[in-house]
């Protein structure tokens, strides 16, 4: 009986505290008819009742909240680096980037203070603010190089240009380097065997990218069962346990 007792007391006190709650809203409203002056040392004249009526101005509710103007203190993954100077939307620079201490509001000071040093420059480990970005989408990308079944070929830079495209990323042949073992086929044994290539980046990062051969023919009837979602099933090494020790060190 004590209990429930105790729990009803504390149940109505959270929901007193509750409707407590602050509600920042401001509403700006102006008469729509102006009331009656009177004069100086005479009784005021009464007010009607079209003088309460009112008309919104402004619900700052529902407008737009002006940008922060932030410096950041160091680099932001999809933001920028040490030194910017960024107008952004208020929740995304409290949360991300004012409450974390990645950044400072904008003066003249912490302009000052944060801004980069000639020394930091020529050290630069990011080249753009979404480099770091796209190399973790590409370490986390399986590719697949589709090559011919029926007709002999060797893996070029251009075959891994042209499936990252189908994947939807734009990459220049010179940025791919591929293993130094050369990839040569038709060749069964080699079907959803997997090899590394890597991605450069602006000449600054680079990325180690998965890629799997599989086997197409243009005649249907020779053509291999497909496999849904191959990226999901484990893999062999195309060149054995070599390339893996080497993945891990990297």
């Amino acid at each position: 009986m004590l209990t429930a007792i105790t729990y009803q007391l504390v149940k109505s006190v959270n929901n007193s505290l509750r409707l407590q709650q602050q509600v920042r809203t401001k509403y700006i409203l102006k008469r729509k008819y102006e009331p009656p002056l009177h004069k100086i040392n005479q009784k005021p004249r009464l007010m009607r009742g079209r003088h309460h009526i009112y008309e919104l101005v402004e619900d700052t509710g529902v407008t737009k909240p002006k940008n922060i103007d932030v410096v950041l203190k160091t680099f932001v993954e999809g933001v920028g680096d040490k030194g910017d100077v960024l107008s952004l939307k208020p929740t995304f620079a409290y949360n991300k980037l004012l409450l974390p201490g990645l950044a400072a509001y904008k003066t003249e000071e912490s302009i000052a203070k944060y801004a980069k040093k000639i020394e930091e420059n020529v050290e630069a480990k990011h080249s753009s603010p979404y480099a770091q970005r796209t190399v973790n989408m590409l370490e986390r990308l399986v590719l697949a190089v589709v090559m011919n079944k029926d007709q002999p070929w060797v893996i070029k830079p251009w075959h891994v240009k042209a499936s990252l495209r189908k994947a939807g990323y734009i990459c220049k042949e010179e940025c791919i380097t591929l293993p130094k073992e050369s990839i040569e086929g038709p060749d069964l044994t080699k079907e959803n065997k997997e090899f590394y290539c890597t991605i450069t980046i602006n000449n600054v990062e680079t990325a180690r990218l998965k890629c799997r051969i599989h086997h197409w023919s243009t005649d249907p009837s020779e053509r291999l069962p497909y496999v849904t979602e191959h990226w999901k099933i484990p893999a062999e090494p195309l060149f054995g346990s070599a390339e893996l020790s080497e993945n891990a060190k990297t």
